[in-house]
C-alpha cells in the first residue's frame, strides 16, 4: 500500500513552517496516541503515521529530501534515493506526454527482475518557461551499472555459476499432491545464476551508487501534472538488469501576474474610478507583450475582458488558449482635503439626479424597501 502524503497526513500545506509542523503533530498525537486510543488499532496506526512523517519534515535535510523525490528520497527502503521499486511503476500509471500516457510500464519476466526501478524527478518551472519551453540540466542520484564488474557482480577473473537449486531458470517447482507449485528460487532469488566470489566495489549488487546530470528538454505547452520520460535513465537493476525510466514531473510556480487554468490564462488590473466612468483604453499585459484593450463609458467593475489566442498553446493538441482579465475599480486613498471635498461635490450632484446616476443602487433601495414593508405586513 503506498503511503499518504506526509503534508497531508500532519493536515498542514507545503510551505508550513517549523512551528506549524510541531503544532499538526502535537494535535494528532494528543488524540491519537495509544494511551489515549484503548487499544483503536486504526488510532494507533494514525499515530505512527503522523510521528513517522513529522519526524522526517522536521528535519532539514530529509525534508528537502522529500520535497524533492516524495517518500522515495527519504526511504531506505527504496534504495536512500528517490527511485519507486515495486511491480507498478510511474510508467504503467503515466507514460511521457507525447502520447505514451497509458502504454510505458514496467516489463515483467521470468528469472528475475526484467530492468531497474523507475525513477521520479520533481521539477518546477517559472509560466514562462512552460509555456515556452526550455532546457533544464538536473542532478539525479541513482544506480549505476558497476564499472570494476561490468555489472556482472562477480570479482575480476570470475563469473557467475549457474545455480544447482533451479539449474538457471530462476523458478523451482514445488508438488504437493495433485498440486503443483513454482515459485521464485529460493537460493538465487529468480536470477538463476549465483556469485561466489562478489566484487569488491559493487559487493556483488552489479552496481553502485552515482549522481548523473541530465539534460531535460520541456516542450512548450506543459502544464502541472505532466511529465516528461527519459527512457533509459532511470535505476540500474542489479546484475547487469538494464536501467528504468525517468519521469520528470512537471509543477508551476505561483506567478505574480497570471493564473493558469488549463490553456488559458487569468489576471486582474486594477482601474481608476474616473477611466471606468468616462471611458479610455488601457494597457494589458500577455505573455507575448502588451495588448490594448479600450474600455467603454460606465464600465461597471468586476466586468472580464477576452483576448482571444492570448493563453498558452496546448502541448497535445496545439489548440492556444485565451488570456480574461478582470477589471476592478481601485478607490483613491490618502486623499488631501481638497480632493475630498470635490469627491463630496461630485457625491452630491449624483444625488440631484436620482436614479439616472446610480441605477443600481436605486434599485437596490427599493428592493430592500419591499423587504421591510413584507415583513410588517
Amino acid at each position: 500500500m503506498s503511503k499518504r502524503d506526509y503534508y497531508e497526513t500532519l493536515g498542514v500545506p507545503r510551505n508550513a513552517s517549523d512551528d506549524e509542523l510541531k503544532k499538526a503533530y502535537r494535535r494528532l498525537a494528543m488524540k491519537h496516541h495509544p494511551d489515549r486510543s484503548d487499544g483503536d488499532e486504526a488510532s494507533e496506526a494514525r499515530f505512527k503515521e503522523a510521528k513517522e512523517a513529522f519526524e522526517t519534515l522536521k528535519d532539514p535535510q530529509k525534508r528537502a529530501a522529500y520535497d524533492q523525490f516524495g517518500h522515495a528520497g527519504v526511504d531506505p527502503s527504496m534504495g536512500g534515493g528517490f527511485h519507486s521499486s515495486g511491480g507498478a511503476g510511474f510508467g504503467d500509471i503515466f507514460g511521457d506526454i507525447f502520447g505514451d500516457i497509458f502504454g510505458a510500464g514496467r516489463r515483467g519476466g521470468r528469472g528475475g527482475q526484467a530492468r531497474g526501478s523507475d525513477l521520479r524527478y520533481n521539477l518546477e518551472l517559472d509560466l514562462e518557461n512552460a509555456v515556452r519551453g526550455t532546457e533544464v540540466k538536473i542532478r539525479v542520484p541513482t544506480y549505476q551499472s558497476c564499472e570494476t564488474c561490468s555489472g556482472s557482480g562477480a570479482k575480476a577473473g570470475s563469473s557467475p555459476t549457474t545455480c544447482q537449486t533451479c539449474g538457471g531458470h530462476g523458478q523451482v517447482r514445488m508438488q504437493q499432491g495433485f498440486f503443483s507449485v513454482q515459485q521464485t528460487c529460493p537460493n538465487c532469488r529468480g536470477r538463476g545464476q549465483v556469485i561466489s566470489d562478489p566484487c569488491e566495489s559493487c559487493q556483488g549488487q552489479g552496481r553502485t551508487r552515482h549522481t548523473k546530470t541530465l539534460s531535460v528538454k520541456v516542450p512548450a505547452g506543459v502544464d502541472t501534472g505532466d511529465q516528461v520520460r527519459l527512457a533509459g535513465e532511470g535505476e540500474a537493476g542489479e546484475h547487469g538488469v538494464p536501467p528504468g525510466d525517468l519521469y520528470v514531473q512537471i509543477s508551476l510556480k505561483d506567478h505574480p501576474i497570471f493564473r493558469r487554468d488549463g490553456d488559458d490564462l487569468y489576471c486582474e488590473m486594477p482601474v481608476s474610478f474616473a477611466t471606468l466612468a468616462l471611458g479610455g483604453e488601457l494597457e494589458i499585459p500577455t505573455l507575448d507583450g502588451r495588448a490594448r484593450l479600450k474600455v467603454a463609458p460606465e464600465t461597471q467593475s468586476e466586468k472580464l475582458y477576452r483576448l482571444r489566442g492570448k493563453g498558452v498553446r496546448s502541448v497535445r493538441s496545439g489548440h492556444t488558449g485565451d488570456l480574461y482579465c478582470r477589471i476592478n475599480v481601485e478607490i483613491p486613498v490618502n486623499l488631501t482635503q481638497e480632493q475630498k471635498d470635490l469627491l463630496q461635490q461630485l457625491e452630491d450632484s449624483f444625488g440631484e439626479g436620482g436614479s439616472r446616476h446610480n441605477p443600481r443602487a436605486q434599485g437596490w433601495s427599493d428592493k430592500i424597501k419591499r423587504f421591510f414593508e413584507d415583513l410588517v405586513s
